[in-house]
């Protein structure tokens, strides 16, 4: 069974998976669908028709914009954003205001494992490859790699991450995960899980 913290607005329209936990102040829209076991903090916003994968946690005041596509088990720091307008304005050329139907919505999607940190902001269209890290008030501009380590504005690749999350070292034709021994190989400008790995 999910769970809706008092004063959060959730559409009866969404789509809740078992074990989902919608925190205070969060606005969860029409026709969102969020897998289970999946935590929505705080003045968090996931707007309509959003995707969201079983295990996937959104911190406090995160803004999720449609028509993002979150995989499973992805990570949304505080705060972070996730647009939908390439070239957004107020009003039309001839000073009269726009409306929701005066655009098409652009998304970002968030591959399986991935981890946005705190403040960043993804600018759509873009794709976050499985199991890459942005760094805490990162801009992403463009399509991230598998196991991608990106910072800074315009983000960046700085090195790769396993899936503990954790900055892979070099060794031999390897990348290795200090944390766990897992072992991966570059490919082309991806990483990819070594066959080697038991």
């Amino acid at each position: 069974m999910s769970s809706i913290a008092p004063g959060a607005d959730v559409s009866e329209a969404a789509v809740l998976g078992e074990g989902t936990k919608i925190w205070h102040l969060a606005q969860v829209r029409e026709d969102a669908v969020l897998g289970e076991n999946c935590i929505v903090g705080r003045g968090a916003y996931i707007g309509t028709g959003v995707t969201i994968g079983d295990n996937t946690k959104i911190q406090n005041y995160a803004l999720v914009y449609e028509p993002a596509k979150l995989g499973h088990g992805v990570f949304i720091g505080p705060a972070v954003v996730l647009t939908n307008d390439t070239y957004p304005r107020a009003v039309s050329p001839d000073g009269s205001l726009k409306s929701a139907h005066d655009w098409t919505p652009v998304g970002v999607t968030i591959e399986d494992g991935a981890s946005i940190g705190a403040r960043a902001v993804c600018i759509a269209p873009l794709t976050i490859g499985r199991w890459a890290t942005v760094a805490a008030g990162a801009v992403v501009t463009k399509d991230v790699p598998a196991f991608a380590l990106m910072a800074g504005v315009p983000a960046k690749r700085l090195g790769w991450v396993g899936k503990a999350g954790f900055p892979l070292t070099q060794d031999g034709g390897f990348w290795v995960c200090p944390e766990t021994g897992a072992k991966y190989v570059e490919d082309g400008n991806s990483l990819k899980e070594a066959e080697d790995n038991a």
